[in-house]
């Protein structure tokens, strides 16, 4: 027998339905026929039958190798999961009273994230009496936009949300 999943299509003798409409393994139109019939066909053509459209009145059933659907189906599943990129969201985190220095390695390390391809959340912790002054933290925000301007997009422009204030960035496309 098969590992048979949860949504797994039924099979062979799980098959209860008193009409179905038979598909053969080329694909022609069997037509109409008891489920008895229909598995009589797979047998003796050495296969499975296979009940693919459940919902469908009379339900629709083929005559099918199932193993080797099964193993044909999770090797597309893999070739796709393989060609598919992720991305990630690296994050970025500045201070209110950012050095020059230390502020252009925030940006080169940002460029380089960019260009892999990842998204960008850029966050300032405000800490103590730094609370009072939100507006100093948003001019470094768009200072470090400005200096990516031309690589990147802002997807969510800096906003104070608690004691943080952040910015989302995403590689601008065709770069």
């Amino acid at each position: 027998m098969f590992f048979i999943g949860k949504d797994a299509p039924q099979l062979n003798g799980e098959i209860r339905d008193k009409e179905l409409r038979v598909i053969s393994d080329t694909g022609e139109q069997l037509g109409i026929m008891s489920a008895k019939e229909a598995q009589a066909l797979a047998d003796a053509k050495g296969v499975d039958l296979v009940k693919i459209a459940p919902q469908a009145k009379p339900p629709v059933c083929k005559i099918m190798d199932y193993s080797k659907y099964r193993y044909e189906q999770t090797k597309r599943e893999k070739e796709n999961r393989k060609k598919q990129k992720t991305i990630e969201t690296k994050e970025i985190r500045l201070s209110l009273n950012i050095d020059i220095g230390d502020f252009n390695t925030k940006v080169n390390q940002a460029k380089k994230f960019l260009a892999k391809g990842d998204k960008l959340k850029v966050s300032i912790r405000l800490r103590g009496r730094e609370m009072a002054h939100p507006e100093l933290g948003e001019t470094n925000m768009q200072r470090f936009a400005d200096e990516l301007a031309e690589i990147a997009n802002i997807d969510k422009k800096p906003k104070l949300e608690g004691r943080q204030i952040l910015m989302f960035m995403s590689p601008k496309v065709g770069k």
